[in-house]
């Protein structure tokens, strides 16, 4: 039987957690920074980060929207653990699957997901459960690495063979057609470098009511 992807990621990040942001720090950085300025504007609301890692989106989120009730949600424990001594007690981070969250139906207002799709068995299931925690009304915006840029394309290859954890990269196009299948009505997919080869892109996206 194949190791489930899920099992194969929380091992690897619990062993890089401690090392994770020392070592991929302008990558962190930047696709932060392009989530974030891609965050829909409005009421603070209740903000889920799926994928959370070490917490440094929700580090940035919750000095920018203070009133916001912030959750995470990660496979790996490790990396729960650096997030957890990152971030403020009312800040709230969960051990969960993208695909099975521990939240009730339409509970958030903004889902957010970086650099975390790759990595899914099944995208389109994920998707479905970002939507499904998602108010009526409320916005996914999901950032990853892009299939339409060569160089992606080149990784993505390599990755399948020597990264045990890693699943596929999507294209806008498959990012947009999941997004539309899970219920949500695509406002923008916007694909950019974070620096010379390296290609990504962000959806946002709003539930239908």
């Amino acid at each position: 039987m194949v190791e489930p992807a899920s099992r194969r990621v929380r091992a690897q990040y619990d062993g890089l957690a401690t090392a994770y942001d020392r070592r991929w720090h302008t990558y962190i950085a930047r696709s932060t920074a392009e989530t974030l300025a891609r965050l829909p504007p409005g009421p603070d609301g209740a903000v889920l980060d799926v994928g959370a890692g070490t917490g440094l989106l929700l580090d940035q989120l919750q000095r920018q929207r203070p009133a916001a009730r912030l959750v995470g949600a990660d496979l790996s424990l490790g990396m729960l653990g650096v997030a957890r001594e990152r971030l403020p007690d009312d800040v709230s981070m969960v051990a969960a699957d993208a695909v099975s969250l521990p939240f009730d139906t339409a509970s958030f207002d903004i889902v957010v997901s970086s650099s975390s799709l790759h990595y899914w068995d099944d995208p389109a299931a994920g998707l479905r459960e970002l939507a499904r925690v998602l108010r009526p009304g409320g916005h996914i915006v999901v950032t990853d690495w892009c299939h339409d840029y060569l160089a992606c394309r080149l990784l993505d290859r390599v990755l399948r063979v020597t990264d045990r954890a890693h699943r596929r990269t999507l294209g806008t196009a498959q990012l947009r057609r999941h997004l539309f299948e899970a219920g949500c009505v695509p406002v923008s997919v916007d694909r950019y470098r974070i620096t010379w080869s390296w290609g990504m892109m962000t959806a946002v996206a709003r539930r239908s009511a």
